[in-house]
């Protein structure tokens, strides 16, 4: 992502870390992040990345189940409040982790690599797999259902952000250069609320 782009993100971000806060977790989300913590807890993991971690309600969750989480957020605001919360929060862009390779034994992205472009997606994904142990799970939760990338006109966001979106089958096959897919789950669109469904994967190394 070139650096106009990425700044406007974290203006965007900076600007309703404290809103964002407030807003209550939707059920179905809770459902698919349950699904995967069993799945952690089943491969008796405890060591996670969360990129993209936002105000870190789900670091704190990860937490209060035992695991030994480390978020990672672009936004000063929203790692502010993670580090609030008792969490091990930096600043980091998911482009760069300052981490050893094969350091952790899973990673956590919800609704984070929808803002990056198609043409730098690769590198991103490399980057998940180069700090994921081997045997490793990954979480990737987005938005889909069609095949776009570009500013959201109608984002109530100031800036407004860049978003890239897959279909079904584009992310399954972009994925699989990367990770074997060991879940992926459709949540339709009147469920989730919006133009698009929700498409969460887990992804093993």
């Amino acid at each position: 992502m070139n650096n106009s782009y990425q700044q406007k993100i974290i203006e965007s971000y900076n600007n309703m870390a404290t809103e964002r806060d407030q807003v209550k977790l939707q059920d179905w989300k809770v459902k698919e992040r349950s699904i995967f913590i069993n799945k952690i807890k089943s491969d008796k993991y405890s060591r996670l990345l969360e990129i993209g971690a936002g105000t870190g309600k789900d670091s704190l969750y990860f937490k209060d189940e035992g695991l030994h989480p480390i978020c990672t957020d672009i936004s000063p605001e929203m790692v502010k409040i993670c580090k609030e919360k008792g969490l091990d929060a930096q600043v980091m862009s998911f482009y760069h982790l300052e981490f050893p390779d094969n350091h952790f034994e899973a990673i956590w992205a919800l609704n984070c690599l929808l803002h990056v472009p198609k043409e730098s997606i690769r590198t991103v994904l490399q980057e998940m797999k180069r700090v994921l142990i081997t045997g490793g799970l990954f979480y990737l939760g987005v938005y889909g259902g069609e095949n776009h990338e570009g500013i959201w006109e109608e984002d109530p966001y100031n800036p407004k952000r860049f978003f890239s979106f897959y279909d079904d089958e584009s992310i399954k096959e972009l994925l699989s250069e990367f990770f074997y897919i060991e879940y992926f789950n459709v949540v339709s669109k009147e469920v989730v609320g919006g133009k698009y469904h929700f498409q969460s994967i887990i992804l093993r190394k």
